[in-house]
């Protein structure tokens, strides 16, 4: 049961870091907006705006991604395969969840995929 409880909490953080993260983004592209509409007064405002500008989409990205993650986490939980490795389909430690409440794959399966670059894991899943 310690396990539900947990999971279900983790559900709320989820979620509350899935509305955060779209409001930032939805933020990052009125700024953008914003920037894009007001002429440069130099050379060197040009330039400063051009570098804040790829800061902020490269922070756009990497929420962007972590979004994505979020809302599949989310699905998962909706389908019943949150906490299930995509991989050996082990059970995901709940502390790895805490930490990480996107995870997809236990530890074991994580480390393999990076070592092997992503092969690891298309031939384990083709094996099962």
């Amino acid at each position: 049961m310690a396990r539900k409880d947990a999971l279900s909490s983790l559900r709320a953080i989820l979620i509350r870091r899935r509305d955060a993260l779209r409001n930032a983004l939805n933020g990052d592209l009125t700024l953008l907006r914003e920037l894009r509409s007001e002429s440069p007064g130099d050379v060197i405002d040009a330039a400063v705006d051009t570098a804040q500008d790829e800061i902020s989409s490269q922070l756009a990205e990497v929420e962007a991604r972590e979004l994505g993650s979020i809302e599949n986490a989310l699905e998962r939980m909706d389908s019943g395969a949150y906490g299930a490795c995509e991989v050996c389909s082990g059970k995901i430690p709940l502390a790895r969840l805490q930490a990480l409440p996107y995870a997809t794959m236990c530890i074991e399966c994580q480390r393999e995929t990076e070592e092997s670059g992503g092969h690891w894991m298309a031939e384990h899943q083709a094996e099962a």
